[in-house]
Order: structure tokens, then C-alpha cells, then sequence
């Protein structure tokens, strides 16, 4: 089972959707811990999400572990779902409202960087970490 989650093919460009991902999970998460009012537990507080102090925290150990996950290549698939979850999120409870008052364009607009996230996520989960990835040293090269 380990091996299955771990197989990753050879693509060396992997890494640059791994590092494209992973830096900037990492450095939001991060930026959850050092901003909170403004990144973190405010952020949530402000869009009006329930029991915001926590999900703060929540969200920004898993951004800032999973993306340090996902630049290292190591259990990437499993690294990239909660980040999935995470962008899907987002979306619903902050771009769906967007689209709703101002249009379809001010939402493209402002989703453009979580798209890219998003897509990136599941396109580590589809792929694995590549061949320059702790997932493929793990499992031999094979």
C-alpha cells in the first residue's frame, strides 16, 4: 500500500509544480502563525467562518507542513490532498461570493492564484513527486 502511494514516475519537471505548490503552501501557513489577525484567525474571523482561533491553526499546520511535504517530494500524494481540501474551501467561502456580487471576471481575477494551487495539488496527487523526490528515493527508483 506505502509503495503504491509512494510510485511516482520519472518526469524531472515535477519539480517545478512541487516547488511552485510547496513554497507558497509553506509560506502561507507560516504567514497564518506570524499574521494572524490579518492571515489567520482574523482572516477566518472576517469571512465568517465558525471557531476561527482554531482553524487558523488548523489550516496553517497543515499549509505550512504540507507544503514543506510537497518540496521535498515526500508523501506528496497524501501531502497534496489536504491542500485540495484547503483550496476548495477557499473557494466556496470566499470566490462564490465574489461571483455572486461582482461578477464572473472580478472572480476569475481573484481565484487566479488559488487555481493555480488547486491544479498543481491535484496534479501532484495524479502524479506523485517526480523523479528528484524523497518519494522516489523511498521507493528505489522503481
Amino acid at each position: 500500500m506505502l509503495q503504491k502511494i509512494l510510485r511516482t514516475d520519472d518526469a524531472r519537471t515535477t519539480i517545478l509544480i512541487r516547488l511552485m505548490v510547496g513554497v507558497v503552501f509553506l509560506s502561507e501557513g507560516i504567514q497564518k502563525f506570524l499574521f494572524p489577525d490579518i492571515r489567520g484567525a482574523g482572516r477566518f474571523e472576517k469571512i465568517g467562518l465558525p471557531s476561527p482561533e482554531f482553524l487558523g491553526t488548523f489550516v496553517g499546520f497543515f499549509e505550512a507542513n504540507c507544503g514543506a511535504l510537497i518540496i521535498l517530494g515526500l508523501f506528496t500524494r497524501l501531502a497534496s490532498i489536504p491542500l485540495i481540501i484547503i483550496m476548495l474551501v477557499a473557494l466556496a467561502t470566499t470566490k462564490l461570493e465574489i461571483l455572486a456580487n461582482d461578477g464572473l471576471w472580478e472572480m476569475l481575477h481573484a481565484f487566479r492564484t488559488d487555481w493555480a494551487m488547486l491544479l498543481g495539488s491535484i496534479f501532484l496527487l495524479l502524479k506523485g513527486g517526480g523523479n528528484w523526490s524523497a518519494d522516489k528515493i523511498l521507493t528505489h527508483g522503481a
